[in-house]
């Protein structure tokens, strides 16, 4: 008996969006699980809170400038879509964001924290930045971190692909972590309990995933395409920051 070889096809993103779309399923859960942050940030409003403080949270002082890391998981949660390019794995992909959403869900209604904030946060871009994102997301739904779920998760499925794409993502997403206590928007154990998580997804949904599966052209462009999302967010804050010297002036 004679084995046929397996091709596998890599395909553009135009070629991708021209076909129908295979996880309308995921990505319709996705959608709608989003909003319930908020919902349970009302629930929470009027509930007594706990403060998970350690003596390491004490010690690290507000400082703006981590929120050019803190800010760029919203492109770097969507660092797959750059790099990978087998459906299986994408919709294993999102099978576990959903999974990091509703243990999240769950640590948020079981376990509800407040985050005592800074009066002040100093002057300059990043502190308005700091500012802006205080006033959008209120100082609760902290155990776990959902920022920190989201970065590792994306690393991990990228480690999937590319081991060194996976790894640099790793280290991001650690700095990504980091910079969530310095922002006050998480304590310790809120970061800790996001890498658990994000972790446990992955050992569900995404270790099983054999590297045997990836075109030898997908593997040879991940850190091209990874770097893409670099790209993107570093206009996307030289854009902001010329557009508030603009307006300042």
């Amino acid at each position: 008996m004679t084995s046929k070889p397996i091709i596998f096809q890599s395909q553009s993103i135009a070629e991708r969006l021209r076909q129908p779309y295979p996880h309308t399923g995921p990505a319709l859960a996705l959608a709608l699980i989003m909003p319930g942050y908020h919902v349970i940030v009302a629930i929470n409003r009027g509930r007594t809170a706990f403060m998970p403080e350690l003596a390491l949270d004490r010690a690290i002082p507000v400082d703006p400038v981590w929120m050019l890391a803190y800010g760029s998981v919203w492109i770097f949660a969507f660092l797959p879509v750059f790099v990978v390019r087998q459906p299986a794995l994408t919709r294993r992909a999102m099978l576990a964001f959903l999974t990091v959403f509703g243990a999240a869900y769950v640590g948020f209604l079981a376990y509800p924290t407040v985050l005592p904030r800074a009066e002040t946060v100093g002057e300059g871009f990043f502190a308005t930045s700091l500012e802006v994102v205080y006033s959008l997301d209120p100082p609760y739904n902290c155990f776990p971190s959902l920022h920190v779920a989201w970065a590792f998760v994306a690393a991990l499925t990228c480690y999937r692909v590319h081991r060194g794409v996976g790894i640099v993502a790793l280290f991001w997403a650690a700095i990504i972590g980091v910079s969530t206590l310095y922002t006050k928007q998480h304590y310790v154990v809120d970061v800790i309990a996001g890498i658990i998580i994000a972790y446990a997804a992955y050992l569900l949904f995404l270790r099983g995933y054999p590297r045997a599966a990836i075109a030898e052209a997908d593997r040879r462009l991940a850190p091209r395409r990874a770097f893409r999302a670099v790209w993107l967010y570093s206009g996307i804050v030289a854009f902001l920051w010329a557009y508030r010297f603009t307006v300042a002036s």
